[in-house]
């Protein structure tokens, strides 16, 4: 994922949220993206886990008009 992708991203006991990508910050555990959500404008860092499918919170989203 890239600046300015279009996202969704898992909050708790939520439906995943749209937004999109403002920053991106490499760790050696993860990458930190700090995404504005449609809903959030002023944005959020989210936390993507490399060694644990569970921490994935942010995920490209999936083309509008197929399937969303």
């Amino acid at each position: 994922m890239k600046l300015h992708d279009r996202v969704t991203v898992k909050t708790d006991g939520g439906p995943r949220r749209k937004g999109n990508i403002q920053a991106i910050e490499k760790f050696s555990e993860g990458i930190m993206y700090l995404v504005a959500l449609d809903d959030y404008p002023t944005a959020i860092w989210f936390f993507n886990e490399t060694s644990h499918p569970d921490g994935i919170f942010v995920e490209p989203l999936a083309e509008e008009g197929l399937g969303e």
